[in-house]
């Protein structure tokens, strides 16, 4: 301290001297460098733009540095505004990287250009994309399009620069809720301090079509404050008294008195974890309360991760992520996500017995097959304990396997940290992104995608869309009212953030939400064409129908609706495609009463048939039978049902559709 103290005491008094004896010179200097300073701080800023060469849009968080490392980063339209004073009218080099993106490499082993600066003016660099999938922008944080600003630029959003005075967000949720999204965030970096909130953070925004935004152009936030601006917590204190909580598996269903109510998941931290249990939102608060919290922190039935709504059987679920993959569920119903006991797990294990490593009880019918099916009291069998299984002997070879991911293009295993899963309509299968566990390039920053029949699977196949650099991309959300062109183009967000890395934190990217888009007509992804129901709304008939259920409910494309036949055999369901076609799958989704033994026969005529398919183990629920391609303009199900009814909710036939000339 002494030392430092008469350091500052001996320059001040060299400032005195120097007064005393150059007085004029001194204030000519001073004088000399306000009037420069003058000059810079007028002086316009140089537009640097980097855009993907693919589609020319803006690509966000690109880094560019220059030759005495100075680094910048483009905003989320790509622009940096740059204002280097002692640069300006110069040749600059600028250095260009960004994950999932690139540029040529120069004779000397550079990726960059040299760019003429001069103050006003602009340029645009170009760079190839690696990923598959699009960056488009960044949704929460400080100064998302701030060099769009500088630059004098019209940003897509109402709050480009500091909304809800949020520095950074982690895992988002969001669900569509009495015709409005509603976002939820975890833990939130303030302006003020370093401690923010702890408490989960919310906002809402309005839905692409009815004054919503473009979800390729950004979402507008409109964020639950406090009176001084800051978001403001939406979880009170509950019972365990613990300072931490957050939100996950966010759920609508109706309460006893017919209102939809919105519903979360939630678990509290101490840090140590305290205590699950489910919130319901007050919407005239705008804060959550508790509606009730389960009995034991270490049980598996509770909702998290991303939750999904799908139906089965005519009965709707909510399927969730909690345990990496979509092995979860719950009855949508206000009483059932409420009692823990009605959770079920979709896992291979005797009904009431755990994982025990080699000696794990499976459960197996009379011919030895091995039932995977959704439980209640009996936990699901994780990815990981699957493949230990299958490494053991316990599963065979010969066994069914719902989460043995593997790589579309080397055939490597691919684990999962954390997942979200969605219908699709384009593609006709529920589509899953997955962040992996232990990637290549990063630890947790690599995103794949997949396909499977049913929200549980089977997950085999994966390609890898989205890769990082040392760098982290967790807790993936698909914003799936976000899809357009009937599911062709879908929406990825998650949290990006240095964490669990020893890498740099990126500018005011780091620890915020990032939105990418994925185009699943894009070759690279390496997909079969998407699949087309030929049968759907084509003229069909049945040998009887119950009344007001007749046969065109089962090709109508609603599995609200369903044909169902009177209680005499044979019955038949036969629809026509119009002209012969190429068909190579046809799908029967069971109705409550459902055929044993039924052949899947087809005809060029409608009077001459040949049998594809023969079973006499049916078993309900959805029969998705492949055959060889085989051409036929009619496509009948004929079934022996022995005096029961028979009910369909769909008959779909999947194929190429040849043309009548």
């Amino acid at each position: 301290m002494h030392a430092k103290l008469r350091r500052t005491t001996g320059i001040a008094a060299s400032i005195l001297l120097s007064l005393a004896l150059f007085p004029g010179t001194m204030l000519a200097g001073s004088t000399a460098s306000n009037s420069g300073a003058s000059q810079f701080q007028s002086q316009q800023p140089f537009g640097i733009r980097v855009v993907d060469s693919k589609t020319g849009r803006g690509i966000p968080a690109v880094e560019l540095r220059t030759t005495n490392n100075m680094t910048f980063f483009t905003d989320s339209a790509g622009y940096v505004a740059f204002n280097e004073v002692g640069l300006m009218n110069e040749t600059v080099f600028f250095h260009l990287s960004s994950d999932g993106y690139k540029v040529p490499q120069d004779m000397f082993g550079y990726y960059g250009q040299a760019v003429e600066v001069t103050p006003g003016g602009s340029v645009t660099l170009t760079m190839d994309r690696v990923n598959i999938a699009e960056r488009l922008y960044r949704l929460t944080g400080e100064g998302i399009y701030r060099d769009s600003l500088l630059l004098g630029k019209t940003p897509p959003i109402n709050e480009p620069l500091l909304n809800g005075k949020v520095m950074g967000q982690d895992s988002v949720q969001t669900i569509k809720y009495k015709n409005k999204l509603y976002w939820f965030w975890g833990d939130t970096d303030r302006v003020a301090y370093p401690l923010g909130n702890f408490r989960v953070t919310g906002a809402t925004s309005k839905l692409p079509g009815q004054g919503g935004l473009d979800p390729d152009a950004g979402v507008d936030l409109s964020y639950f404050k406090q009176d001084d601006g800051f978001v403001k917590s939406l979880v009170p204190a509950l019972p365990d008294g613990a300072n931490i909580a957050w939100v996950f598996g966010l759920m609508t269903a109706k309460d006893a008195s017919g209102q939809e109510r919105l519903l979360a998941g939630y678990s509290t931290h101490n840090p140590d974890l305290s205590a699950f249990g489910i919130l319901q939102f007050n919407d005239q608060t705008e804060q959550f309360e508790q509606l009730v919290q389960f009995p034991d922190k270490n049980d598996w039935r509770h909702p998290g991760g991303q939750a999904s709504y799908y139906k089965e059987n005519g009965k709707g679920y909510w399927v969730f992520t909690e345990h990496r993959m979509p092995n979860l569920r719950v009855p949508a119903t206000y009483d059932a996500i409420k009692d823990y006991t009605t959770y079920e797990a979709f896992t291979p294990l005797k009904p009431g017995t755990t994982y025990n490593g080699a000696d794990t009880q499976l459960e197996r019918d009379a011919s030895g097959k091995l039932v995977w099916s959704w439980k209640q009291n009996t936990p699901p069998l994780k990815q990981d304990q699957e493949k230990e299984l299958i490494n053991l002997g316990v599963i065979k070879g010969t066994d069914a396997r719902y989460y043995q991911l593997k790589d579309a293009d080397t055939g490597a295993d691919v684990t999962i940290a954390g997942s979200s899963v969605e219908w699709n309509d384009y593609r006709q299968k529920y589509v899953l992104f997955g962040q992996q566990m232990g990637g290549t390039t990063s630890g947790l920053g690599e995103m794949w995608y997949a396909e499977a029949p049913a929200p549980q699977g089977p997950w085999t196949t994966a390609k890898k869309i989205i890769t990082h650099n040392n760098y982290t991309f967790y807790n993936p959300a698909h914003d799936e009212f976000f899809d357009k062109d009937g599911g062709r183009y879908i929406y990825l967000e998650a949290t990006y953030t240095n964490t669990f890395t020893d890498h740099e934190p990126t500018p005011r990217y780091n620890y915020n939400q990032m939105m990418y888009k994925l185009d699943l007509a894009n070759p690279d992804l390496g997909l079969t064409p998407p699949a087309t129901d030929l049968a759907k709304g084509k003229p069909i008939a049945s040998a009887s129908n119950e009344k007001n259920q007749p046969a065109k409910l089962a090709n109508d494309g609603s599995t609200e609706t369903f044909w169902t036949s009177a209680a005499k055999s044979p019955q038949w369901l036969k629809v026509d495609l119009g002209v012969p076609s190429s068909i190579n799958r046809i799908v029967l989704n069971w109705g409550t009463a459902y055929g044993k033994a039924f052949q899947i026969q087809i005809s060029n005529d409608g009077v001459k048939w040949k049998d594809v398919y023969n079973t006499k183990t049916g078993d309900g629920d959805v029969d998705d039978i492949t055959i060889a391609d085989t051409k036929a303009r009619y496509v009948r199900m004929y079934a022996i049902p022995r005096g029961a009814k028979l009910s369909v909710r769909d008959f779909e036939v999947y194929g190429t559709e040849q043309s009548s000339k």
